[in-house]
């Protein structure tokens, strides 16, 4: 029974709504949003899940349970459709009734293009933490994804689409300002569908930017050492991290998790492995780590470190996100100490 079903059934009862039966019903997209909605979220409940741990984002097909989560949920958050242009019509269809907040679109959010090509060594590290453009959230989001959201919406979703590299780069979680701007507009949509507990999801998105600013003083330090580190990783999606904490991948094995690397674009890399002074090529866990040792091991470049933006392997929980950025911090610590 949904948060608005309960309360339908409460009046009709004349019985008062009970502080549990206030919290509503939330879903979330991918773990480390889901991570920051628990922060926020607290002792008063958990968001459900909709994409488990180790899958794509970009193509997913949902289980009933999942589809069931959305259902009936009463607010949902995703990061956009820029990451899953498949869940746009799996949001309409079924949680039209629900409040959808899309993180990418929230004020404050800064993001980025895409990059172009195999190699970023046109990429300009001279930013700080000034993204070197401007990255206000009415940003034109010229994306180029296949919208053709054709769904069996009894639940079997079709996972193969089009997911292409043109327009926003989706991965703006990895930079913890972002979080923390997404924090209270967490805490202000819950507060909106449970004023009740209104308070208690201001305090904690409060305690979470503490916590998140922290990090950040922790995470500069731990990568003092490692601004002249060159990387390749194994797919595009680390420049939010990369910017806020002045480090400098070479390039990207793969355009994206959702693509395969072509044989000319690997060819590129390893001709530039050299050129570019590259110390490591990261692998993921999601993709075979042989794949890159047998490209670029007798390249002399390390390849034993494993890095991951979604945090596969963690349990999901408010404390994901936080272990998320230290394990890529520690992955581009241990590249810089054996570079």
């Amino acid at each position: 029974m949904t948060f608005r079903a309960r309360h339908c059934l409460m009046a009709l009862l004349g019985v008062p709504a009970i502080a549990a039966a206030d919290v509503p019903d939330v879903a979330v997209d991918i773990p480390p949003v889901h991570s920051l909605v628990d922060r926020v979220m607290g002792d008063l409940g958990a968001p459900d899940l909709v994409i488990q741990p180790g899958a794509s984002p970009h193509g997913y097909s949902m289980r009933p349970s999942e589809a069931s989560a959305l259902e009936s949920a009463d607010v949902v958050f995703w990061i956009g459709e820029e990451l899953t242009p498949w869940l746009s019509g799996s949001l309409q269809s079924l949680a039209g009734d629900a409040e959808s907040v899309a993180l990418l679109d929230v004020p404050g959010t800064q993001t980025l293009a895409f990059r172009q090509g195999a190699t970023f060594e046109a990429h300009d590290h001279s930013h700080g933490h000034d993204h070197g453009h401007d990255h206000d959230h009415d940003h034109d989001h010229d994306h180029d994804h296949d919208h053709d959201h054709d769904h069996d919406h009894g639940h079997s979703h079709d996972a193969h689409h089009v997911h292409t590299h043109d327009g926003t780069d989706p991965h703006a979680w990895l930079d913890p300002e972002n979080a923390r701007v997404w924090l209270d507009a967490i805490a202000q949509s819950l507060a909106k569908a449970d004023p009740e507990h209104a308070d208690t999801y201001r305090e904690n998105a409060r305690l979470g930017k503490e916590e998140l600013e922290t990090l950040i003083g922790e995470l500069e330090e731990r990568l003092a050492d490692a601004h002249g580190t060159r990387f390749i990783v194994f797919h595009d999606a680390y420049q939010y991290f990369e910017k806020r904490f002045d480090l400098s991948a070479a390039g990207a094995i793969s355009l994206g998790d959702a693509s395969d690397p072509s044989p000319a674009r690997i060819d590129e890399l390893r001709s530039m492995v050299n050129e570019l002074n590259v110390d490591c090529v990261f692998s993921e866990p999601q993709f075979n780590p042989q794949l890159v040792k047998n490209v670029f091991d007798d390249t002399g470049v390390n390849t034993s470190i494993v890095i991951d933006p979604l945090g596969t392997g963690l349990a999901p929980g408010a404390d994901l996100y936080p272990r998320l950025l230290r394990q890529l911090a520690d992955g581009v610590a241990q590249c810089a100490a054996e570079g």
